[in-house]
């Protein structure tokens, strides 16, 4: 603009030729004319620089389909959902054949102020990643904690399968103990079949090892024949994709109407999980549904030890009665238990593999381990 606004009061003012102007300074006299013209018939504002992009783009996106993109938009994020440039492809592709491409509605999400670019991060091949190679190969698991409206915490305990993003596993609890991990192991289990491995943190409703004994999951993980792996302390990154999933999910749950009672957070963390399994695009796995990525392979299975892993999984809280028996229903038919009088009382959670029965208190001690008989009503007591 400086050297513009020279030339034109040089040429007007001192009354110098174009042909001078541009020699001295190392322009074309071309230039120095076309500016005095601009000069003469709109002023200094004429002679300021222009934009050299186009006026019109042919294949600009519609208004039409910038409003759909928009709204798409609006209706994940107000659902808590995500809402970036793929995941709305995606649902747009639900319903049209040719759905605009992704860099195409991330320009029209820039256009509309809801992207803000950022700077370049390092590049994604820089970094050293873990995956399981099979669905099942391994599962992770963790707690994370919400607040219910009048403050009271809960406590979400979640599985995670490595492999395919799948949540196996949400459960609301108000404080998770050793026995609720087992427990939700086993339905999970039920459902999706058994993983060959389980990664958690080091949590004291996971491990005994720095006890030096062995937790209820510890022990059950490995009757059924499943590897047991946990992160180093203060190293949450190891477990990063059940800790990424936590972040997900209590951004969809920030989003609903705060839940009053353990059964209404429950409900909204099963709609999500229905959601994010079943809908959500994962970018880790090239857009396809986690449920999707689970079917797309043969599953991996725990290692079979002498024939007690079996899919027949049933876990029962009970308490011992007053004449230190337990009963259990095989196949239709009752079962008592001896248990001893001294245990008179005590609660205990069952844990029935097919026919073999583990029997631990809620703090995790195992009290009984043995094979049911289905042809005796009564088993005696005794260890194993």
């Amino acid at each position: 603009m400086e050297l513009a606004r020279y030339v034109v009061d040089a040429v007007v003012l001192e009354g110098r030729s174009c042909r001078e102007v541009a020699r001295a300074h190392g322009v074309s006299k071309s230039w120095v004319a076309a500016l005095v013209a601009r000069y003469r018939s709109g002023g200094y504002e004429a002679i300021a620089p222009r934009s050299k992009a186009a006026r019109k783009v042919a294949n600009r996106s519609t208004d039409e389909l910038e409003d759909r993109v928009v709204r798409l938009r609006k209706e994940l994020t107000d659902e808590g959902f995500d809402a970036g440039a793929h995941t709305i492809h995606y649902h747009l592709s639900l319903s049209d054949p040719s759905p605009p491409s992704v860099s195409t509605i991330w320009r029209i999400l820039k256009r509309r102020g809801f992207v803000t670019p950022q700077p370049h991060k390092r590049p994604k091949s820089s970094y050293i990643r873990f995956e399981a190679q099979l669905p099942n190969e391994m599962w992770q698991s963790d707690v994370t904690f919400f607040e219910l409206r009048d403050g009271t915490k809960a406590e979400i305990l979640n599985f995670l399968d490595d492999f395919s993003r799948v949540c196996v596993a949400s459960k609301v609890l108000e404080t998770t103990t050793a026995p609720d991990v087992v427990a939700t192991l086993y339905e999970a289990g039920g459902t999706w079949g058994l993983p060959a491995s389980v990664l958690t943190d080091n949590g004291c409703i996971f491990t005994s090892a720095y006890r030096h004994g062995y937790s209820a999951m510890e022990s059950e993980l490995f009757h059924l024949g499943i590897d047991y792996k946990h992160s180093r302390p203060y190293h949450p990154q190891t477990c990063g994709k059940v800790e990424r999933f936590h972040q997900t999910l209590k951004k969809f749950l920030r989003k609903q109407p705060r839940a009053r009672t353990i059964a209404e957070l429950q409900a909204q963390v099963d709609r999500f999980v229905a959601y994010y399994n079943e809908v959500r695009p994962h970018r880790a796995k090239a857009r396809k549904t986690p449920r999707s990525a689970f079917d797309s392979r043969d599953k991996a299975r725990p290692i079979k030890r002498d024939g007690t892993f079996t899919r027949e999984l049933r876990v029962r809280h009970d308490r011992i009665d007053r004449h230190g028996v337990v009963t259990l229903r095989y196949k239709s038919k009752l079962h008592h238990i001896g248990m001893g009088r001294a245990l008179a009382g005590t609660r205990i959670v069952l844990l029935v593999a097919g026919r073999n029965i583990r029997i631990i208190t809620t703090g995790g001690r195992l009290l009984r381990d043995f094979e049911l008989d289905p042809a005796r009503d009564y088993q005696p007591r005794g260890l194993g």
